[in-house]
């Protein structure tokens, strides 16, 4: 059986578990066939069959990031499409790559930023995400990057705040990190006690 009969929608199924069990075969084998197969239907015409291609790509990306990221222009390509479902998976399949093709993502960096400044929250979990990785392959990124991350950080809800901080970590060096300790002081008095107390644990790993 070819791939692409394994997803949700020709299973006649309505869960997402068949779209899982591929993923986690696809990704075992290195089927690179298979993958490429699903990858192909990210642009069928049945939006159902569009949709359980994207959470087979973006949970493949979730074990083995290197087998998707040469679709990292497709993902970029999805951000400007109709439905919010293929918009916010889209993020998250370049969040798991973006360690690994910067320079692409970077290239697109406006329609990110805009994708994360009009999306839905998970939109914006994973889309700084995706900005924190990019911003940190390269100075010249972080230049242009950081101060939108803080500017996330800054405005996110104070539930939040501990989860942006971790995502954002691997953006922090020893140049911007005054800038991002001033912004979590100012915010930590609106947090819980569990909440401040798992930012506490992140900050720890804040580079000296």
């Amino acid at each position: 059986m070819s791939a692409i009969k394994k997803i949700s929608f020709y299973q006649n199924r309505r869960d997402e578990v068949p779209n899982q069990k591929l993923a986690h075969e696809l990704a075992q084998k290195k089927d690179k066939k298979g993958i490429q197969e699903i990858a192909e239907n990210l642009w069928n015409s049945n939006k159902n069959v569009r949709s359980d291609c994207l959470k087979v790509l973006y949970e493949i990306g979730y074990i083995n990031p290197g087998l998707i990221e040469n679709y990292v222009n497709d993902f970029l390509k999805l951000l400007n499409d109709k439905e919010n479902r293929m918009v916010w998976g889209s993020m998250i399949g370049l969040a798991t790559i973006a360690d690994k093709r910067p320079k692409e993502i970077w290239e697109k960096k406006d329609d990110v930023i805009s994708t994360i400044q009009n999306g839905t929250l998970i939109t914006v979990v994973w889309g700084v995400k995706t900005l924190a990785k990019v911003a940190a392959a390269d100075k010249k990124y972080s230049k242009k990057i950081f101060p939108i991350l803080i500017s996330e950080l800054k405005k996110c809800l104070p539930r939040d705040i501990p989860m942006h901080t971790e995502s954002m970590m691997c953006a922090i060096n020893k140049e911007n990190r005054n800038k991002f300790i001033e912004v979590i002081e100012k915010r930590q008095k609106e947090l819980t006690a569990s909440q401040s107390s798992r930012l506490k644990k992140v900050m720890k790993l804040l580079p000296s």
